[in-house]
């Protein structure tokens, strides 16, 4: 059992808010890993959040008791209170190196719509990774494109979980079974876009023909200030955001996003492109707050939404006939930091087309904290209904593939916790 004094001087206090301090969330997690860590019994240098649930807020001078328990995998329960009142309580997971977590299998007896299932088309050796790049460089994008048929071939004919998760996929979105053709379409798409990566971090954004909608929407909020989300899928290109920076002044985007082992994104870097996003690791304490400044700064913070994290929080909605699991945290994020929230998506629509699109989700800014819950879920209903939208209209643009509807009729928000 271990004692937390929060100083009235305390710096997170000003400014959060005025005239009624309390203690951000984020920083309360860090007070509590530092006092983890100075006990002795945890001597991990880095955690994760697995899950943490914020009871009742924090004000300035309260002195506040900490127990935590060690888990026989390392990780720490812990829970805080304040005067006998629970305050915060949750799970903090050991950080893993990248090798071993690539290294370590996801145990079979759980499955779920989670991390192990993401990489599937992404497999291969880390060299002929390298060598595609190198030679998608110096051919150039039309030359690059004759070799990924050769690629799109291989996957096409020796990824027979691709193909089976694809297939059921393609079945919900096209309304029919799909052909042959279909599914070669969908793997060819993913593949040029993967691609297309290349071009785009290294600046080369005249090689794209691109259209939009919704530009109007992004320059208004560029006007409001204040900074919004921009909420994204694996459907199409996030990517080909930095062509259309090109075409709104002013529009900056960091990307937050959780670390994995994807080789192409190792490979490929940032380039040389002078306006490549900031990345900002998500599972990290200073995650929450290095948003909020990007978004104090007039910014737009961006997310892909539409895959769960481990035990994260997630909300089932219907999707394409369906309950599916889609996360809540980013949702929350928004509605905590009072922020708008836009959809965005860059369709491939074949050779060098994209079409990018932002339409409002939700606009958090005068939520009153009662409804907020109500209005988290509305808003998430409403993102995966626009996802469906395109899906439909643009099917071959969908890259997740894996059993996307796994485990989500028995499942929900409840069950699995709250994020802050």
């Amino acid at each position: 059992m271990t004692t937390l004094r929060i100083d009235t001087g305390h710096p997170a206090l000003d400014g959060h808010f005025p005239g009624a301090p309390i203690l951000p969330g984020v920083v309360l997690l860090d007070e509590t890993v530092r006092a983890v860590e100075q006990s002795g019994s945890a001597p991990q240098p880095r955690w994760r959040i697995g899950t943490a649930k914020f009871v009742k807020p924090v004000h300035p001078g309260e002195t506040l008791t900490l127990e935590h328990t060690v888990l026989p995998d390392g990780s720490i329960r812990f829970s805080v209170s304040s005067a006998g009142h629970p305050v915060a309580h949750g799970v903090l997971r050991p950080a893993e190196a990248p090798a071993a977590r690539s290294a370590a299998p996801r145990a079979a007896s759980a499955p779920r719509t989670g991390a192990a299932h993401w990489a599937a088309p992404e497999r291969g050796s880390a060299f002929l990774v390298r060598l595609m790049i190198d030679l998608s460089l110096a051919l150039g994008r039309r030359g690059g494109r004759v070799l990924l048929y050769s690629v799109v071939l291989y996957f096409f004919l020796f990824a027979p979980r691709v193909r089976r998760h694809a297939r059921a996929y393609l079945r919900r979105a096209l309304g029919r079974p799909p052909t042959a053709r279909d599914r070669f379409r969908q793997v060819f798409a993913f593949a040029a876009t993967t691609l297309d990566r290349v071009y785009l971090v290294r600046g080369r954004y005249e090689q794209f023909a691109l259209s939009s909608e919704g530009e109007a929407l992004m320059r208004s909020m560029l006007a409001r200030g204040g900074g919004a989300f921009l909420l994204g899928a694996h459907l199409g290109s996030f990517e080909i955001m930095r062509a259309t920076a090109k075409r709104v002044p002013g529009l900056k985007v960091a990307m937050a996003m959780y670390e994995d082992n994807s080789r192409v994104r190792a490979f490929m870097g940032t380039g040389d492109s002078a306006d490549a996003p900031e990345i900002i690791p998500l599972g990290h304490m200073e995650a929450m707050l290095r948003i909020r400044d990007r978004l104090d700064a007039g910014g737009f913070v961006g997310m892909l939404a539409d895959r769960t994290i481990r035990e994260g929080p997630a909300q089932p909605v219907s999707f394409l006939g369906r309950p599916a699991l889609f996360p809540s945290g980013p949702m929350r994020a928004a509605a905590a930091l009072r922020r708008p929230v836009i959809f965005m998506t860059g369709l491939y629509r074949g050779g060098n087309r994209y079409h990018v699109v932002f339409r409002q989700i939700a606009d958090f800014s005068q939520t009153p904290r009662g409804e907020r819950e109500q209005a988290v879920r509305a808003a998430i209903e409403r993102y995966a209904g626009l996802l469906e939208e395109y899906c439909r209209s643009d099917p071959y643009n969908w890259f997740n593939f894996y059993d996307f509807w796994h485990g989500a009729d028995s499942s929900g928000d409840g069950a699995r916790g709250t994020a802050a």
